[in-house]
């Protein structure tokens, strides 16, 4: 039967993912590609397939005949579905593979040598090579050269006469086109020429690790050769066309270029002259060693897939942090302070501001000359209420600067902040509360909305070398651990690399302390603690014991006694109806660092308030109601 060109390459482009499933064939999708459970070594991919145990692979019609069993024409009527014709009365039939055989070979090649390196100008090492693989051969009957095209597995398939005086031309009997001169190297690169003696010309010519590419020689324009080599390497990423430099060979390009299978890169080298071995033997006439006439890039190009951009470990320079007070706030970076209104945020804010204006230091801190702070506050007045506080803390007022917000409200993400720091060279800015400059249109409570708004403020930090400090409030969630007790989402503290607790001491009302609650670049500071006396004004009193969950629950202070803990932890373990054993109740107490010992004192103290049952050899206690 007879199968026209076009069905052939119809056949061949048909998806063989769609033609196994048609076939009942189960398949498991891996990446790209997918793997043929029945051949779990082989995967296919659009109209391609390759054997990875084997190292092969190809198209449609040679995966049927090999894993179907099938003849060439029943493996393209399987494929396209459609009956072959009969071949036209004026067209031959082709031969069979069987009727193919190479020319019986001269007992020497000492003719065939001569004309490729005499006439042609072929160097002796480029033929000696081919000459030993058998590729190249002298023919018994009228020593013609001839050139052997094998197929993957080496077998001679193809073979082309050519007469030691140059004009004799023939392909023997019975060769198959798709299989032309060539050479397979293990690289990526595959050149592509007309005749075998362009091949070998460009060998010499670009002598330097040719034996790592591949070359295929076409003999003529015809595209079946090259489609047959490609689908054999799915390694090939480049394609050079290196065809003569005439119309015919531009017109070939044109041609080829469409033909190519997607992914490939295709370029095309035009030699000086008009073709590989007219440039090989007239060599000595190029003196710059400039043998091509141009080098035409991207004929055709893979789509280009986004790259991801990578920093390595290894080129990122080691950086000291610097502190403005260690290790609590550090410069180029965002501190959160917190607390519940009234308890002494602002209070610390101004005093840290003057602290940096004239030179001065908070306990622990070490001296820095003074610098330019910038204050934004949408809770208390600039004239009736901060300047007044700023001249009781002895700032230098000159280097107290606010941003002028008249005509237009400030955020977080606006880039006056930026440009404030660096035209005053400010080194800390205040924005109290934080709540004031989120914006408008931003949520608080939403962690996507939260994040990149301290995303780029984080980074305006670091770009500046500024310290940048949050004041904010708490919610109302009494009781909860500090981590959950600001206001907004979780991510205000998740980006901030210090977070600084404040609150009033419930037995010492006078007392506030400032706690070490996040820190992501030390060792957490000790508790510092200042006293708001109504009499003797704002005074530092130094480190201070407690925890910021005891600062939180009232629970916590110098007076507070480790039975009035305990009393208050029984209470909160038994609230809402739950009845513990003693074991868990003094279990819990330890891990709040209260012996079992206070614990049996603090339930003789709330002995009107619990009740107590045994049950087998353990005792319950319960709230009375």
């Amino acid at each position: 039967m007879y199968y026209t060109q076009e069905q052939i390459d119809r056949a061949n482009t048909a998806d063989l993912v769609s033609f196994l499933q048609s076939q009942g064939e189960q398949l498991t999708r891996a990446g790209n590609e997918y793997r043929w459970k029945r051949h779990d070594s082989l995967t296919v991919r659009g109209n391609k397939w390759y054997r990875h145990s084997q190292s092969k692979g190809g198209a449609p019609i040679d995966f049927v005949m090999e894993f179907f069993g099938k003849s060439f024409t029943e493996a393209v009527e399987l494929l396209t579905g459609e009956k072959g014709a009969a071949p036209p009365p004026d067209r031959p039939s082709p031969a069979p593979l069987s009727d193919f055989r190479l020319p019986p070979r001269n007992n020497d090649n000492r003719i065939a040598r001569n004309y490729l390196i005499a006439a042609r100008r072929i160097d002796e090492d480029v033929t000696g090579f081919f000459f030993s693989t058998e590729d190249i051969y002298e023919e018994a009957a009228h020593h013609n050269t001839v050139f052997v095209g094998r197929d993957e597995s080496g077998v001679p398939r193809y073979a082309h006469q050519r007469g030691t005086a140059g004009s004799f031309r023939l392909d023997v009997k019975g060769s198959d086109k798709a299989f032309n001169f060539c050479y397979r190297g293990e690289g990526e690169r595959l050149f592509v020429f007309e005749a075998p003696v362009d091949l070998l010309s460009f060998l010499c010519l670009f002598k330097k690790d040719w034996q790592k590419q591949s070359y295929l020689a076409l003999g003529g324009v015809g595209e079946k050769a090259l489609l047959r080599f490609l689908s054999d390497r799915p390694n090939i990423k480049t394609v050079y066309l290196c065809l003569d430099s005439d119309q015919a060979g531009n017109d070939a390009c044109s041609r080829l270029v469409k033909l190519m299978p997607e992914g490939l890169t295709v370029h095309r080298l035009i030699p000086f002259f008009k073709d590989w071995n007219e440039v090989q033997t007239r060599r000595g006439e190029i003196t710059d060693g400039k043998y091509l006439r141009e080098a035409v890039y991207g004929l055709k190009e893979p789509p280009q897939e986004e790259t991801v951009e990578i920093i390595r470990m290894s080129e990122v320079d080691t950086q000291t942090v610097e502190w403005l007070w260690e290790p609590y706030i550090p410069f180029g970076k965002v501190t959160i302070v917190q607390g519940n209104p009234g308890e002494g945020k602002t209070t610390f804010a101004l005093r840290l501001a003057a602290a940096c204006t004239t030179g001065g230091t908070l306990p622990g801190m070490k001296p820095l000359p003074p610098f330019q702070v910038i204050y934004q506050t949408a809770e208390d007045g600039l004239g009736d209420t901060v300047k007044p506080r700023l001249i009781e803390a002895e700032a230098d007022l000159d280097r107290v600067l606010v941003i002028d917000e008249a005509k237009r409200e400030l955020t977080l993400s606006d880039e006056r902040i930026e440009k404030a720091i660096v035209q005053n060279r400010a080194r800390l800015i205040i924005l109290d509360p934080i709540q004031a400059y989120m914006g408008e249109k931003a949520d608080m409570n939403k962690a996507n909305e939260v994040r990149p708004i301290f995303r780029r403020l984080a980074d305006v930090a670091e770009r500046t070398g500024c310290a940048v400090i949050l004041i904010g409030h708490l919610n109302k969630a009494a009781g909860g651990q500090s981590a959950y007790r600001g206001l907004g989402s979780i991510d205000f503290r998740a980006a901030a690399r210090s977070v600084l607790l404040i609150g009033r001491v419930k037995r010492e009302p006078n007392m506030r302390v400032i706690i070490h609650d996040k820190s992501s670049l030390a060792p957490e500071g000790k508790p510092i603690a200042f006293c708001l006396d109504p009499d003797t004004g704002f005074e530092w009193v130094g480190e201070y014991d407690i925890t910021a969950d005891e600062l939180l629950s009232g629970a916590g202070g110098n007076t507070a006694t480790k039975t009035e803990q305990a009393k208050k932890l029984i209470l909160d373990l038994l609230a809402d109806g739950k009845e513990l054993a003693s074991e868990d109740i003094e279990k819990a107490a330890a891990e709040a660092g209260i012996s079992a010992r206070t614990v049996r004192a603090a339930k003789k103290n709330l002995d009107g308030r619990i009740t107590s049952k045994r049950i087998g050899a353990a005792w319950y206690h319960a709230l009375k109601k």
